[in-house]
This record gives structure tokens, C-alpha cells and sequence, in this order.
């Protein structure tokens, strides 16, 4: 029975109709329902680093994703509203219009997005606010320790879990809801602000296209193969597709949930027999767990410079150095291939990450955070957590109980690249041999 005469679904990484609890809850609460999914202007602006937030690539991707959700969301007799605009600003017009009795909305572990969710129940108090975890594996009642306890790496966070053997206790993904309640909103106007939102072009072909159908369909290709099976030999691989699992653009945006992606695992173990390769997607996969935990503990620490230690890296910020390390322009071959890679793509291996994160604070001794701001632009697999967290791990300020690790760019294009292959695929022939052509100030430098 619906308690509520007007609701709305606040979308932001939930982006999904199966496996989303919090849109099944919604469907029996309430008569009608607004649907909705804000597009914060400042996201294609530059910020801080001189950058955007949101960066082509990425914004292709999203676009798909909507457009996925849309399509699902009008099989269920519903709309998805669409707006370009600061999100307390478009929440506080439709609960104008509309008498909104209850919101709802995906509990977010970023800092500022969590900032949006709290103001907007500081300035409406008067309103019903149902969240959930949507986006993590585990709710926060089932760790087995208080987030203010939350191991400082990774190897503690894992024993703890698997000591409480938390996987066993999982629910399997929820079917999405049959029907939804219908919309207050006119259709025309939906059509009119989607529409509104600026356009980038679309790469049929590109191996990587959002939505909840693209990756559903990605994730039963990947479970049916036997690729899972021999998955810790070839993960590391640079540019081979079915070397890695793939999911994280979708898991990133919420297209796709991380217990569907268990299930699937689950289900492929079943039928095929678990070993070492099928338990380190379950690894993985509990590295992205313990992100989503470390950026909600630790809140704007995770874009500090000296990020949880007393000392920040001795790195400083050369403008051509960093310019070189993001077109693929420096004086180490593999590092460029990386990023031309990233740049073409939106995507780079994990492997690669790690190669071109070293090099950026170690051989060009730049400030770590540019490079985690260039791949929140570039990277359509972008999460807050994951990418500021890893950023923070390679720089030596974060959960790497090692600190400040380096890899060795010849040896590691050796082990990884050995017939020059990638490289000579992606890289760049007429890269710089030289890494300054002017000094910190800018001022060129006499040869």
C-alpha cells in the first residue's frame, strides 16, 4: 500500500534498475514518482587542477548509461528527468512544485556529494529521506569493526572479512520491480531537458558502452567463457581485453552492482570449479570494498596532498612536465603508450595505472593530486574512492603500509611488454628524449 502521494528517486551512482532496492521500496511507497539525475554544471568546467571533472570520454559513457536507464525506466511506466544544474537548486523547484513527501537516494561515500545529500536535509527537514548502500558489497551494521576503527590497509581490512566469513552472508541481487508508480512530471518537459544536455559524440564500435543492459550482457560473456579461470595469470595483461574482468566503468556509475557481479562469480565457480584465479576477482573486488570504506572515513583527507600522514611526498608541480606525462610525451615509453592509450580510449589497465602513477610523483616528482585530478577527467571507470584512494597508495600518504613505492619502468616494460608490442602500438615515435625544456619558473632552458 503507497504512503506517500509524491516521491522521488534521486539517481547518482545507482544507475540501474536490477539489483536496486531503494527504486523497489519507492514502487510501494509511493502513488507517484518523480525520477531523477542531476548534472552539476561545474562537472564540464574547469576546476582546481585546470581541469573538468567530467571529461569526454567519461561523459560518452554516462550519456549511454542515461539514455540505458531511461529505456528502462519507460518499460516500468516511468521517466527519467534529466537536469544541468546545481542539484539543490533542481531538488528545491520539484519539492516546490510537487509537495515531495519522501526522497530517496543512494548513500554516497564521496565528500562532497555527501555534502549535497546532507545540506538537503538541513533545508528540508520537514521531508521523509529513505538511503541505502547501493554502491558497496557490504551495509555498514555488517563490518565487522566501527568505521572509526577501519583497518589502515588493505591485508587487515580483508582478514577481518574473511574471518567473518561475510561473503557466505550476502544477499543474492534483487529482480528489478515490475511497474513503477507513474510520473507527475509533463512527458514534453522530460524530453525538453534532455535534450538540453550537451551532446559528445558516440563510438559505435567502442569496446565500452554504458548502460545496465551493455554490462549485464558484458558480465554473462564474461562468466560463460573461461576467462575467469586463468584470471590472476592474465590480469596484468596491458591491452587484452578479456585478460581482466572489465567491470569497473559500469560498477563505477552503478550500471551495474557489485552482488550481481558476485552472483555471476558464484554461479561460474559452481559450474566450473572455483581456484586461484576465481578467488582473486573476490580479492579485487574486496580492494574496491575497502576504497568505498576508506573514502567514507576519511572524508576530504582523501584529496589532501599529505593525504593520512604527517608528511607529504617531496614533489612539487613543473606545468611542461605535467603537460608532457598527460599527452604521452615523456622520456619513458611505456609511460606514454599509457596515457595515449587513456587519452584515446578513457581506459588504462590497472598495470598501466600503476606504471604511469610512479612515474608521475617519482621520475617527474609532480604533486600526486594532478594526476588523480587528469584521470578523474579522463577515465570513464572513475570513482571517487578508488581513484583518489590508489592515487594516495602510490604516492606513499595512504593505506600502502610500504610507503612511497616505485617500479622500475624498464624492468616493468620488460616483464610486461617484452616484444615492444603495446608500445608500438600506442606509443608515441617522436616522444621527447629530453624531460625539461624550461625550468619551474618557465624559463627556458640553454642546451
Amino acid at each position: 500500500m503507497a504512503l506517500h502521494r509524491v516521491g522521488l528517486y534521486w539517481f547518482s551512482n545507482d544507475l540501474r534498475v536490477t539489483d536496486n532496492p531503494l527504486l523497489a521500496q519507492a514502487a510501494n511507497e509511493c502513488q507517484q514518482l518523480i525520477c531523477l539525475y542531476v548534472l552539476p554544471p561545474e562537472w564540464r568546467q574547469p576546476n582546481r587542477y585546470g581541469l573538468r571533472s567530467l571529461g569526454d570520454q567519461r561523459w560518452r559513457f554516462l550519456q549511454r548509461s542515461l539514455g540505458d536507464l531511461r529505456q528502462q525506466l519507460q518499460a516500468r511506466g516511468q521517466q527519467l528527468l534529466v537536469l544541468q544544474q546545481n542539484p539543490l537548486h533542481s531538488l528545491a523547484e520539484l519539492i516546490s512544485q510537487h509537495g515531495i513527501a519522501v526522497i530517496y537516494y543512494s548513500q554516497h561515500v564521496g565528500y562532497y556529494e555527501r555534502r549535497y545529500q546532507q545540506l538537503l536535509r538541513q533545508r528540508y527537514p520537514f521531508i521523509h529521506y529513505n538511503s541505502a548502500s547501493t554502491h558497496t558489497l557490504f551495509d555498514p551494521l555488517q563490518l565487522p569493526f566501527k568505521l572509526d576503527e577501519l583497518p589502515d590497509n588493505f591485508s587487515k581490512f580483508r582478514r577481518l572479512v574473511e574471518a567473518a566469513d561475510l561473503r557466505s552472508q550476502l544477499a543474492s541481487a534483487q529482480p528489478p520491480p515490475v511497474a513503477l508508480p507513474r510520473t507527475p512530471l509533463n512527458t514534453e518537459l522530460v524530453s525538453h531537458n534532455w535534450q538540453q544536455l550537451p551532446a559528445v559524440n558516440h563510438v559505435a564500435d567502442h569496446p565500452w558502452q554504458g548502460g545496465s543492459s551493455s554490462a549485464i550482457n558484458h558480465v554473462q560473456q564474461y562468466f560463460t567463457s573461461t576467462a575467469p579461470q586463468h584470471y590472476k595469470a592474465t590480469r596484468n595483461a596491458l591491452d587484452d581485453w578479456p585478460a581482466s574482468t572489465k567491470f569497473s566503468a559500469w560498477l563505477a556509475d552503478g550500471s551495474l552492482s557489485v552482488r550481481q557481479v558476485l552472483d555471476a562469480l558464484a554461479h561460474h565457480e559452481q559450474q566450473f570449479g572455483a581456484n586461484d584465479s576465481t578467488y582473486w576477482i573476490w580479492f579485487e573486488l574486496l580492494w574496491r570494498e575497502y576504497f568505498q570504506w576508506y573514502a567514507l572515513a576519511h572524508g576530504k583527507r582523501l584529496f589532501a596532498f599529505t593525504g593520512l600522514k604527517q608528511q607529504g611526498p617531496r614533489t612539487s608541480f613543473y606545468a611542461a612536465r605535467f603537460q608532457k606525462w598527460c599527452s604521452g610525451n615523456t622520456p619513458y615509453p611505456i609511460v606514454n603508450a599509457c596515457m595515449r592509450q587513456l587519452n584515446q580510449t578513457g581506459y588504462m589497465s590497472n598495470r598501466g595505472r600503476q606504471l604511469v602513477a610512479s612515474c608521475l610523483v617519482h621520475e617527474l616528482q609532480l604533486d600526486w593530486r594532478y594526476g588523480a585530478a587528469y584521470f578523474e577527467q579522463q577515465l570513464i571507470d572513475y570513482d571517487v574512492a578508488a581513484n583518489w584512494g590508489n592515487w594516495q597508495y602510490l604516492a606513499g600518504v595512504g593505506a600502502d603500509p610500504r610507503g612511497h613505492r616505485r617500479f622500475d619502468l624498464d624492468k616493468q616494460t620488460r616483464h610486461y611488454d617484452p616484444h615492444g608490442s603495446f608500445i608500438a602500438h600506442w606509443g608515441n615515435s617522436r616522444a621527447s628524449a629530453v624531460l625539461d625544456h624550461c625550468d619551474a619558473a618557465d624559463w627556458p632552458i640553454d642546451e
